[in-house]
């Protein structure tokens, strides 16, 4: 389990955690998957969507940043939050729909990361 993945970690050059905020933190689920490996992590840039009650998910982001350190991933500043994202369910359909402000977060958030993306390339070799 853990050698594959490594392998998919590996591969990757960025990315984006989708979160919910879990008693004030990290779901505990991303913390282990960032745990399991070391190495893998270095120097890759990650984004986030985090959604939850009134904020939005951003006590769970903000619990990962010394974790994300140590890891040497480049965290975004810019982010989607999502609060009292029960609001944007379909109860029908099941889908979602975000708002203006969320759909501006995710562009912005996605700008900034490509550009560390290609800019820790170097780093990543």
């Amino acid at each position: 389990y853990t050698k594959t993945w490594s392998a998919t970690v590996q591969r990757a050059d960025a990315f984006v955690f989708v979160m919910p905020e879990y008693n004030h933190t990290a779901p505990p689920s991303i913390v282990n998957a960032l745990n399991y490996l070391s190495l893998e992590w270095a120097y890759k840039p990650v984004g986030f969507v985090s959604y939850g009650g009134v904020s939005g998910g951003t006590r769970g982001v903000e619990s990962l940043l010394s974790l994300l350190a140590t890891l040497k991933l480049v965290p975004m500043p810019e982010a989607v939050n999502i609060p009292f994202f029960f609001q944007y369910i379909d109860r029908e359909t099941g889908s979602i729909s975000l708002g203006d402000i969320q759909e501006k977060a995710a562009v912005a958030m996605l700008d900034e990361l490509l550009r560390w993306t290609e800019a820790l390339t170097v780093l990543r070799r």
